[in-house]
């Protein structure tokens, strides 16, 4: 009889971390108002990890037990050589699920390459229907793009598809029960999501423009009636099933609903830094572990063990903060 064994990654807290969330490339070919800046700097590619680096780290979690990794940018997409980095990644031995969040921009071209490399599911931002409002609410993209891509990924055999939402009050909140609809037609899932206040923005004050998962929810039931479900995909969602569908809504409530008490996951920056939570900077370095000792992989699972006793409890955010954090959610990893 064989038994699993113990995790190796346990903050103080008692949470096992077996989920990673991978930024490969701050760059986005989208400007969206909730992420960034219209005017961005973005790092200069020194300062970035290679996509060695990045394999090296995301070997080094598996071997501490971590199962699932997603990739993020970003658009990670827009990275060359990033599907050779999925194909390599995807055959790391004990990774249980290698997924993407993406804009869409690319899946039209992408989708099916990707499914060959190994990514089991895939969440597509989309915050409207309305091709003017996408318009603004991204600054450059283009709707038509982005659902041709969501029609791809389906064709390619992706049949967890996720759509990922952020609502703004007076900006698109009109648009949820429009985008359940859309959902549905398609058969796939949605997550509504509370902004979160990561960097300076240029368009609109958080604070105003903040439309609670609760309101949310509200609106859409007076066109829908959601069950409550017990699905838990390991990410910060509650989900609820639509009735008369095997479409499942999500809401990611950071302000309203705190989700810090089953947190299992952590981040790696574009640059190489290991944040131990979304809402605070306690970070390592690893990319500095990383090039002090290219051939010890056992000094960089040292490091990623030893940051677990850093993970903060919970994070605190406050929209009255301008910002309480300043990096941006594209330098972070979406």
């Amino acid at each position: 009889m064989t038994t699993n064994p113990p995790p190796l990654l346990i903050d103080r807290f008692g949470r096992i971390v077996n989920y990673v969330r991978v930024s490969i490339t701050d760059r986005c070919d989208f400007r969206c108002i909730y992420c960034m800046g219209e005017d961005m700097t973005f790092l200069p590619r020194a300062q970035i990890l290679t996509l060695e680096e990045i394999e090296t780290v995301c070997r080094a979690f598996v071997e501490l037990g971590v199962d699932k990794i997603r990739i993020t940018g970003g658009e990670p997409m827009v990275r060359k050589g990033a599907m050779d980095l999925l194909r390599n990644i995807g055959r790391l031995q004990g990774l249980r699920e290698l997924t993407l969040t993406t804009n869409g921009s690319q899946l039209q071209t992408m989708a099916g390459e990707l499914k060959s490399c190994g990514v089991k599911r895939i969440n597509i931002s989309l915050d409207t229907l309305n091709e003017t409002l996408f318009k603004q609410m991204t600054r450059v993209g283009d709707l038509n793009t982005v659902l041709r891509g969501i029609d791809a990924a389906l064709e390619a055999g992706f049949r967890r598809i996720k759509l990922n939402a952020v609502i703004l009050k007076n900006r698109n909140h009109l648009e949820a029960g429009n985008l359940v609809a859309f959902a549905i037609t398609k058969n796939i899932d949605i997550s509504f999501i509370e902004e979160m206040p990561l960097g300076l923005v240029d368009s609109h004050d958080r604070a105003e423009e903040y439309y609670s998962s609760d309101s949310i929810r509200a609106d859409l039931e007076r066109r829908f009636t959601l069950l409550p479900c017990t699905e838990n995909t390991g990410g910060p969602s509650r989900y609820f099933l639509v009735a008369g569908s095997e479409t499942k809504v999500g809401f990611i409530s950071p302000h309203s609903h705190n989700f810090c008490g089953s947190c299992n996951r952590v981040r790696l920056t574009a640059e190489g830094r290991l944040l131990l939570c979304l809402g605070n900077e306690h970070s390592v370095d690893l990319k500095q572990v990383l090039r002090a000792n290219p051939t010890d992989l056992g000094k960089l699972k040292s490091a990623i063990v030893g940051a677990m006793q850093i993970k903060p409890e919970k994070h605190e955010f406050d929209l009255a903060e301008k910002p309480l954090i300043f990096r941006h959610m594209s330098a972070t990893g979406g």
